[in-house]
């Protein structure tokens, strides 16, 4: 069977497969942006708990993505569970490296300002530090999305959801009917998929920062 044929017949559980890539994904991002972004803010103004962070956080990516989806499974168990918790570990760091670099880069003029004029802290990081930190903030939910898009295909080894399930089922069969469609297919489903949300996260940044700042 050509890789056409193929698709015509398998396009609607791929396109089943994407959209649970998609979901894991954007889960697992939406709760790494509100605590890496979350963290940022609170040690805004800390460098040595900013740095501390960062060294914690950081060293999560060294660890290899099967062995840390393994030793999750005790705790997780097989499917979503350890599938999510490892990309939100993986995505906190880039999320809050640019948080902190984003919020450090405000010029000390305009905090200056911005307290002369009363503005409290917590005042002062909603109304000018994040605003103005938005994009280099947001450049860093843009890298944690796209890493993550590729280590959520690892998680079939788990069960977990998404495009993985075609690559490894693909690779464990390879020789045999459709083998080598299922892998492509797969591949090729990761790779637009991070090319979509790629191009969302452009769009996204276009509509969310103030004509000012870009």
């Amino acid at each position: 069977m050509s890789f056409a044929e193929y698709l015509s017949e398998r396009w609607p559980d791929i396109v089943v497969l994407v959209s649970e890539h998609a979901q894991v994904v954007l889960i697992a991002v939406a709760i790494a942006s509100v605590v890496g972004v979350g963290t940022g803010i609170a040690v805004a103004g800390h460098p040595r708990a900013g740095a501390l962070l960062l060294g914690a956080t950081g060293t999560m990516l060294t660890i290899p993505s099967f062995a840390l989806f393994g030793l999750l499974i005790p705790l997780f168990g097989l499917g979503s569970g350890p599938t999510i918790t490892a990309l939100v570990l993986y995505a906190v760091f880039p999320i809050l490296r640019n948080t902190v670099t984003g919020l450090a880069s405000v010029p000390g003029a305009v905090e200056d300002a911005a307290r002369g004029l009363g503005l409290g802290r917590w005042e002062r990081v909603r109304r000018v530090q994040l605003p103005l930190a938005w994009p280099v903030v947001l450049a860093g939910v843009r890298t944690a999305t796209l890493m993550s898009v590729g280590i959520a295909a690892i998680a079939a080894a788990v069960s977990g959801p998404g495009l993985g399930e075609l690559i490894f089922g693909g690779l464990a069969r390879i020789g045999g009917a459709n083998a080598l469609n299922d892998a492509l297919a797969g591949t090729l489903g990761v790779a637009l998929l991070a090319l979509a949300l790629d191009l969302l996260f452009v769009v996204l940044g276009r509509l969310t920062t103030s004509r000012g700042i870009a």
